[in-house]
């Protein structure tokens, strides 16, 4: 796993291997020893066989904690309105 690691950071730092074609890329990859894996996500551009080899496990975060409507919570309706002032307490000339 770590040739597999090192030489997709060569490809990764080299931009001839970078953009070129699949086939050239796979062929090239096939010289330098990579697994059958990279040679094959390199060749078909389908990588589960690449995640495979390097143990990937989808992260997914349940959807429940993106509900609306929990943004207002904790505000009341009177926390809005500044609070008016009874009219004894109001200055008269």
């Amino acid at each position: 796993m770590s040739n597999t690691i090192e030489l997709l950071e060569a490809i990764g730092n080299d931009a001839s291997l970078r953009h070129a074609p699949r086939h050239e890329l796979a062929s090239r990859l096939q010289q330098l020893g990579a697994s059958g894996a990279l040679t094959a996500a390199a060749s078909s551009g389908d990588s589960l066989m690449l995640y495979a080899e390097l143990g990937h496990t989808p992260m997914q975060q349940p959807q429940i904690i993106h509900t609306p409507g929990d943004e207002d919570e904790g505000t009341e309706q009177g926390d809005l309105e500044p609070p008016s002032m009874p009219a004894s307490d109001q200055l008269t000339p």
